[in-house]
């Protein structure tokens, strides 16, 4: 096993109390490793075993079951992944612990520039992204659908990156500085349906007009079906 030397001194070390209790730690000691060493080698002369190992470590859940989580048939370059699985993200970030005691912890904490502060819990933003998935599904969009968004980084941003993401929508974000032009190139490229967008936003204690911005770059996408705000 290489050792890397990368310098300077090191600052902090975890104790041996907080070390058995890591994650790390747990995951090693249920797959009878003795040593990061020994894991770190096992995991790359034994790339299946490792990654099928996370993958039920992290309770990675797929709608339909794979056949095999890595096939190296064609090389180490260019792996195939999760073989004839089917996921969706948002059922592991956020669906999988409805009716869960993390159903009442935090999953978004914003804050804004002037210290206002708001939260949502998971049963509150998988309200809330199931509310904006069927009002999109309402729309027409869905499976490979590229949708933008041209929002301020609040928790709708949130809502509406899982919602285009659950019902099998392209989430194309998009810079909330950005001018017309910019905005239209890549919506163009990217053959995008709808656009979310708000009104405004604060940044540096400046107000920033969104939706004229938008407006102006709807009028030059023909492929453009929806602005939401």
């Amino acid at each position: 096993m290489k050792s890397f030397d990368l310098g300077g001194e090191i600052v902090w070390r975890p104790s041996p109390e907080l070390i058995a209790q890591s994650n790390l730690m747990r995951f090693m000691q249920a797959h009878g490793l003795h040593s990061l060493e020994e894991l770190q080698a096992r995991s790359t002369t034994d790339i299946e075993w490792f990654w099928e190992a996370v993958l039920r470590e992290l309770d990675i859940r797929f709608r339909r079951p794979y056949a095999r989580v890595v096939d190296l048939a064609r090389g180490i370059a260019w792996p195939e992944w999760c073989v004839g699985g089917v996921m969706n993200i948002v059922d592991n970030c956020l669906d999988k612990y409805a009716g869960t005691p993390t159903d009442a912890k935090a999953a978004v904490v914003w804050e804004g520039e002037e210290g206002q502060a708001r939260h949502l819990s998971y049963a509150e933003l998988g309200r809330e992204v199931n509310r904006m998935a069927n009002a999109l599904r309402g729309l027409g969009l869905g499976k490979g659908d590229a949708v933008g968004v041209f929002m301020p980084m609040t928790p709708e941003i949130v809502v509406a990156m899982l919602a285009i993401i659950k019902i099998g929508g392209i989430f194309l974000p998009l810079f909330s500085g950005f001018g017309p032009q910019a905005i239209v190139s890549r919506l163009t490229d990217a053959y995008a349906k709808a656009l979310f967008t708000a009104d405004a936003c604060s940044r540096r204690g400046k107000d920033v007009f969104l939706k004229p911005v938008a407006d102006e770059a709807a009028a030059q996408l023909p492929s453009l079906c929806h602005v939401i705000v």
